[in-house]
């Protein structure tokens, strides 16, 4: 009787690390696929963040442009006011 009882918690145990293995398996490769997730995110971040800057440049660039832009004109409006156009 003891030969069987040990045999049955044997068995027990097999049962019980085949399912914890695979419990931990699934686990792992869960882990592994937010893993992934959280790198395509930040790689999007950060492309997101590069395109920002790059569209902040262009419209610094163009608001320095337009000032100079309406410098020029009111030089050109006063000139020709001097000049009785």
């Amino acid at each position: 009787m003891a030969a069987e009882e040990v045999l049955q918690t044997v068995d027990h145990y097999k049962t019980e690390i085949e399912r914890l293995t695979k419990e931990l398996t699934e686990t792992t490769h869960e882990k592994i696929q937010a893993a992934e997730y959280g790198l395509v995110v930040l790689e999007e971040k950060l492309t997101l963040k590069q395109q920002y800057d790059e569209l902040e440049a262009e419209y610094d660039s163009l608001k320095q442009e337009l000032e100079q832009l309406k410098e020029l004109k009111d030089v050109m409006f006063d000139k020709s006011n001097q000049l009785g156009f």
